[in-house]
């Protein structure tokens, strides 16, 4: 039995691809240095590995504007909250959903109380899909924002982007998404699909490590600051530059985190090309290479989770969480069971069986208010991610078996 199965990859991938530990470290030891705050060579050299990043997100996330708007975070949470605090002001109207998680629900609010922001909260169908029609139905000619949660971190269902985008460029307001649970898993086309700013996290899907996240905002979008400081540009001004991504990055980036996203869309590339060379050819653009690795990384954590979910489905007494569609979801699943509470059964996961598991409201209250779970103090859930193997489903499986039979 592993010291560790783990299967909490919605919270954070673990672990990494090898390259990205071997090439923060050495980087890090080699290039330690604070980028654009000097002419040396190795300042210069360390912002040339930054600004290369930029450009491969750029194109990953499919969007062929100018690389600075790619702009780093501390994580997707801040990123959010710099999008949204950055958009509206005082007496506009934001349309999200009751499946958001806190990174936005608890803007929202704060901004609700404190700017007299107006908000509708859209609730998804029995399954846990949001209908464009509702949020349609929520605009009001107030309104500057959809904000949306891509793929639901509680239920792993994945909403209509497509059509929601539609709604957003008829009406002519901006669409902020949050790709949390579906960067680096699912392809994402913000130029094809008008999407005004992107966030996301470097910790989950894209492999890197945690401390770093970044949002990408579109030609002819901008957001107020919300941090100010040294930027290393027009430092006799003592206004924060107009200019991208200095706009937005106060003081100094996390070198190390970029450097382990660098790696990361490195060793995409890389597998990439692995799955080029089992059926594909003429591919060899990072972007394309990119989406081949995608592919097979969810169709890898699909098998995986449709696996727990027939094992979860043999006992009367589990309870899953919406209906998530094997065309559009992520390898997330939640469960309760009936007279069970839920954090006895992680612990017992945990304690008996080495499975690492998440337990809890999974910072999304609004999908257990909604769900009745909340008296069960939230869900199991459960997300198998890349690399975890046969091994770490056979420990889990059992251990189902155990507790739950």
């Amino acid at each position: 039995m592993k010291e560790h199965a783990y299967f909490d990859n919605a919270a954070t991938t673990w672990p990494k691809p090898e390259p990205v530990y071997a090439f923060m470290d050495s980087f890090f030891r080699s290039h330690g240095v604070n980028p654009g705050r000097s002419g040396s060579l190795l300042a210069l050299e360390t912002e040339q590995m930054i600004t290369a990043t930029r450009s491969m997100l750029a194109q990953f996330f499919g969007f062929s504007g100018d690389p600075g708007r790619v702009v780093f975070t501390l994580n997707g949470t801040d990123a959010l909250n710099q999008a949204i605090g950055g958009l509206l002001s005082s007496g506009d109207h934001i349309v999200t959903t009751r499946l958001e998680h806190n990174a936005v629900l608890r803007t929202a609010r704060h901004m609700q109380r404190d700017e007299q922001l107006g908000a509708a909260y859209v609730s998804p169908d029995g399954d846990g899909y949001i209908n464009p029609a509702d949020i349609q139905a929520a605009i009001t000619d107030k309104t500057r924002a959809i904000v949306l949660n891509h793929a639901s971190n509680v239920l792993g269902t994945v909403q209509p982007l497509a059509e929601i985008a539609q709604i957003a460029r008829t009406a002519g307001i901006a669409l902020i998404v949050d790709a949390a649970q579906t960067a680096g898993v699912l392809p994402l086309e913000m130029d094809a699909l008008g999407i005004s700013v992107l966030t996301f996290p470097g910790h989950k899907g894209l492999f890197g490590p945690m401390g770093i996240g970044g949002m990408i905002i579109s030609e002819g979008v901008d957001l107020a600051p919300q941090r100010f400081g040294g930027t290393g540009v027009n430092s006799l001004s003592t206004y924060q530059p107009d200019e991208y991504p200095f706009r937005l990055e106060a003081g100094t980036v996390s070198v190390p985190g970029i450097a382990g996203l660098h790696a990361a869309q490195l060793w995409f590339r890389e597998l990439g090309l692995q799955q080029q060379a089992q059926g594909s050819s003429g591919l060899q653009v990072h972007v394309e290479l990119c989406r081949h690795a995608q592919a097979h990384i969810h169709r890898t954590e699909l098998a995986h989770v449709q696996r727990i979910e027939d094992k979860l489905r043999e006992f009367a007494a589990v309870q899953i969480l919406g209906n998530a569609r094997a065309d559009a979801r992520v390898a997330t699943l939640s469960f309760v069971v009936d007279g069970m509470p839920t954090q006895k059964i992680a612990d017992q996961l945990d304690a008996d069986h080495q499975v690492c598991a998440r337990a809890g409201l999974q910072c999304a209250p609004l999908v257990h208010v909604d769900a009745g779970t909340v008296d069960y103090g939230g869900t199991i859930r459960l997300s198998p991610g890349y690399f975890t193997d046969e091994e770490d489903m056979q420990q889990l499986l059992n251990a189902l078996d155990d507790i739950l039979g």
